[in-house]
C-alpha cells in the first residue's frame, strides 16, 4: 500500500523516528518508563513501514515511556492481539493486497477484550467512519486530512477515556431513557434504542448539548471540547454531522435549534 499523502515526509525530508529493525520494532526496543508510571502498551498495525515508523513516533512523543509494537501483516498481527494485553490499537484496514484485514482484527479484538481501536486509513472517511463506528472502532482519521497534532489529541484522548471505563459518566446519569450517552466509554450513543454513529469531537458536543438541554450553548462553550478548528464554522459543521446521524435512525428528528448568533440548544421534549 501507499504511503499517504500528508501524513508521510517527502524524499526531501527526514523522518524524525528512528527506524529499527523489523524485529526490534515490534519488540517496542527502547521504550523506557518513566520513574512510578505504568507502561502503556500500544499496537501499530499497519504495511507501510514508514507510515508505522512515522506513528509510532508521534505516540512516542505524546506518551514517553510508552512501548510501541508494530505488526505489519494481518497473520502476525493477528497472533499478537491474541496473545498480549494492549491498551490501544492503531491499524490500517488495508494490509498488503488484503482490503479488510483491518476488519477482522477488530472482530478479533472485539471479540477477546474490547480494546480501543483508532483506524487509520487512506479510505474516504466519508464512507468509513461510520461502517468502523458500527464495528465498534473508537474513531476513525483518514491519512492525508490529519496531522501530528490531530493524532496525538485523538490518541490522548482515547487513553484517558479508556482509563475511564467503567467509571460512572455525568452524560450516563439521570437523562431521559430516549437517549443513552455515556462520552467516557466512546460507546456510540443511543437514540431510542438505535446506535448512532458519532466521531469523538461530535460526542462531546452531543453531551455538552444534552447536559444543559434547554439552555443555549454558546460557540465558546463549544470550543472547550473542540481539540482542532475552534471557530463557528467547524462547531456548525460537527453539530450538522450530530443532526444528519440522528435523522438516519429517526428521520423527525428535529431535536437541535439554532440560535442566531449565539449558538445551539437541545430542544426540551
Amino acid at each position: 500500500m501507499q504511503p499517504a499523502g500528508d501524513l508521510i515526509p517527502g524524499p526531501e525530508e527526514k523522518l524524525t523516528t528512528r527506524a529499527g529493525s523489523a524485529s526490534d520494532n515490534r519488540r517496542g526496543v527502547g521504550a523506557r518508563p518513566l520513574p512510578g508510571v505504568r507502561m502503556v502498551r500500544v499496537a501499530v498495525i499497519e504495511d507501510d513501514v514508514p507510515t508505522s515508523d512515522q506513528l509510532k513516533g508521534w505516540i512516542e512523543m505524546a506518551r514517553p515511556g510508552v512501548r510501541v509494537d508494530q505488526w505489519f501483516t494481518h497473520d502476525e498481527a493477528a497472533v499478537a492481539i491474541g496473545r498480549e494485553v494492549y491498551d490501544l490499537v492503531v491499524l490500517d484496514i488495508e494490509l498488503g493486497r488484503e482490503r479488510h484485514a483491518g476488519v477482522a482484527i477488530i472482530n478479533a479484538i472485539n471479540k477477546r477484550r474490547g480494546t480501543p481501536v483508532l483506524v487509520v486509513s487512506g479510505m474516504p472517511a466519508s464512507i468509513y467512519r461510520s461502517i468502523m463506528k458500527a464495528l465498534d472502532a473508537w474513531d476513525y482519521l483518514q491519512k492525508s486530512d490529519f496531522g501530528e497534532t490531530e493524532f496525538i489529541e485523538t490518541f490522548l484522548e482515547m487513553l484517558r477515556a479508556a482509563r475511564g471505563r467503567g467509571m460512572p459518566s455525568a452524560g450516563a446519569s439521570g437523562l431521559a431513557s430516549e437517549l443513552s450517552l455515556d462520552p467516557l466509554r466512546q460507546n456510540s450513543p443511543l437514540w431510542r434504542g438505535q446506535r448512532v454513529n458519532l466521531p469523538l469531537t461530535a460526542q462531546r458536543i452531543l453531551d455538552v448539548l444534552y447536559q444543559k438541554r434547554g439552555q443555549v450553548v454558546s460557540y465558546e462553550e463549544f470550543y472547550q471540547v473542540v481539540k482542532s478548528g475552534r471557530n463557528r464554522d467547524n462547531v456548525r459543521k460537527h453539530v450538522s454531522t450530530i443532526r444528519d446521524a440522528f435523522r438516519e435512525v429517526d428521520a423527525q428528528f428535529d431535536l437541535i435549534e439554532n440560535v442566531p448568533m449565539r449558538g445551539f440548544r437541545w430542544v426540551s421534549a
